[in-house]
C-alpha cells in the first residue's frame, strides 16, 4: 500500500479504537516516508487513543523537529504533559502554541476549545506564580524611590507573563538612551505644586469659556479625507473628544489665552517646552461621557506630557503602559506619550483635562538646543 492508503487504514482503525493495528499501518508507512511530520502526528493521536502518553509526547517530539512551529503538534503536545504533569509544566508550553496560533477565521473550529483550555491553563499559572513571587519579595517599598518601586513592580508583572512589554514608539522622533518611564516621578518637576495651586483659578477660566464658547472646541481627531482611519474611526471629526488651544505647535493662540489670561500666565511661567514649529501645545482637552480614547502614541520622547483635571464628574481612568491611575482634582502627573495610553470617562458628563508639553528632564540644555536644530532641519529639507 502507498503511505496515504496505509495513513488512510490507520486512522480509519483508530476511528474503530484499535489503536494497536493503527499503529501498525502507520509502523509501515513512516517505513517509506521517515520524515513526514503528519505520520508522527497521527501516531501521536493513536498513543494518546490508547492511554500510552509518554510514547504520544515521544511521537509529538519527533514531529515537532520535523517542524518547530506545527502549531497543532505544540498544542497537543500541551495537553499530553498537562495529563502527564500537571497545568504548570503544561503552560510554557501552552504559551508557545498560542503564539504560533491561527487568528480569527483561520482557525479551524475544532480546535477552538483546545485553545481556549491552554488561554485558561496559561492564565491560572501566571496568576499563580505572580501571586508565588510577590509573596516571597514581600513588600516592594524597600526598593527606593518612586521610580525603583514602579521598576521592580511591573518587573514582577512581566516576569510572570501577566504584563506586556511596553516600549517607546514615537510617530516622528526617537531620541536614543532615554528610559521608557510611563509615569515620571515627580521630584524630577518640583513646579508641579506651583502648577496644582492654580487649579482653581485655571478651572474659573475654563468654566467661563464653556459657558459662553463651548462651540470653539474642535475635534481633536480631524483626519483628511483618504487618510488611514486605523484605531480612530469613531472619533475622526467627533465632538465626543475635542479640544481647544491655547499653544500650537510653538504658537501663543492669543484669542484664546486672552480670554484665558490667568491661565495664560501660570503656563508661561512654566518650564514648557520650546521649539519653533513644535512646542509648546498646551490645551484643554474634553471627552464626552462614557467615551473611550483608544490606545494610540505620541509624537517624540524628547518632550513629555503634563495632565492637569479641572472637571471630573465620576470616574475617568488613564493607562499608559502597564500603569492605570484614575485622576483626582488637584493632582497632576507626567507622562511619556510615547508609551502606548489610552483614556476613559466613565462619568455621566464631559471631563476636561489641561494638558501641556515639557522637556524630557534627562535632557541636558545643549541637547535641547540640538534637538530643536536637528526637527526644524528636517522640515526644512521636505519644505
Amino acid at each position: 500500500m502507498t503511505v496515504q492508503e496505509l495513513s488512510a487504514q490507520a486512522m480509519a482503525a483508530a476511528q474503530r479504537g484499535d489503536s494497536v493495528r493503527a499503529l501498525e499501518f502507520l509502523r509501515q508507512a513512516e517505513a517509506q516516508a521517515p520524515m513526514d511530520p503528519e505520520l508522527k502526528m497521527q501516531r501521536a493521536l493513536a498513543h494518546r487513543l490508547s492511554g500510552a502518553l509518554p510514547a504520544a509526547l515521544s511521537a509529538l517530539d519527533e514531529a515537532l523537529a520535523l517542524q518547530p512551529y506545527n502549531f497543532l503538534a505544540m498544542l497537543s503536545k500541551g495537553a499530553v504533559v498537562e495529563r502527564l504533569a500537571g497545568e504548570r509544566a503544561a503552560s510554557r508550553i501552552y504559551r508557545n502554541a498560542l503564539d504560533m496560533a491561527p487568528e480569527g477565521e483561520k482557525l479551524p473550529p475544532h480546535l477552538a476549545t483546545p485553545l481556549a483550555r491552554a488561554r485558561e491553563v496559561v492564565a491560572r499559572v501566571d496568576e499563580e506564580l505572580e501571586t508565588f513571587l510577590r509573596g516571597r519579595l514581600g513588600p516592594l517599598d524597600r526598593a527606593g524611590g518612586e521610580l525603583a518601586r514602579g521598576r521592580i513592580d511591573e518587573a514582577v508583572g512581566v516576569y510572570s507573563g501577566r504584563r506586556k512589554v511596553y516600549n517607546q514608539q514615537p510617530l516622528l522622533l526617537h531620541y536614543p538612551r532615554l528610559p521608557a518611564v510611563p509615569f515620571y516621578p515627580r521630584e524630577l518637576f518640583p513646579w508641579l505644586p506651583e502648577l496644582e495651586a492654580g487649579t482653581e483659578t485655571i478651572r474659573e477660566e475654563l468654566m467661563a469659556f464653556l459657558n459662553g464658547r463651548m462651540e470653539d472646541f474642535a475635534p481633536y481627531i480631524s483626519l483628511p479625507p483618504g487618510a488611514p482611519v486605523n484605531q480612530w474611526e469613531e472619533l475622526n471629526h467627533s465632538r465626543r473628544w475635542s479640544s481647544m488651544f491655547l499653544w500650537k505647535d510653538g504658537k501663543r493662540q492669543d484669542p484664546v489665552c486672552e480670554s484665558c489670561p490667568r491661565t495664560a500666565a501660570i503656563l508661561e511661567n512654566l518650564p514648557m517646552a520650546r521649539q519653533d514649529g513644535f512646542a509648546p501645545v498646551a490645551m484643554f482637552s474634553a471627552l464626552e461621557p462614557h467615551t473611550h480614547i483608544p490606545a494610540h502614541t505620541g509624537s517624540t520622547n524628547v518632550r513629555l506630557l503634563a495632565h492637569l483635571p479641572l472637571i471630573l464628574p465620576g470616574p475617568a481612568r488613564f493607562r499608559v503602559g502597564n500603569d492605570t491611575r484614575r485622576w483626582k482634582m488637584g493632582e497632576a502627573w507626567v507622562f511619556d506619550d510615547t508609551i502606548d495610553h489610552e483614556a476613559w470617562n466613565d462619568a455621566d458628563e464631559m471631563r476636561v483635562i489641561l494638558i501641556f508639553d515639557v522637556w524630557n528632564p534627562y535632557l541636558e540644555p545643549g541637547e535641547r538646543e540640538l534637538i530643536s536644530a536637528l526637527m526644524a532641519a528636517r522640515n526644512d529639507f521636505y519644505a
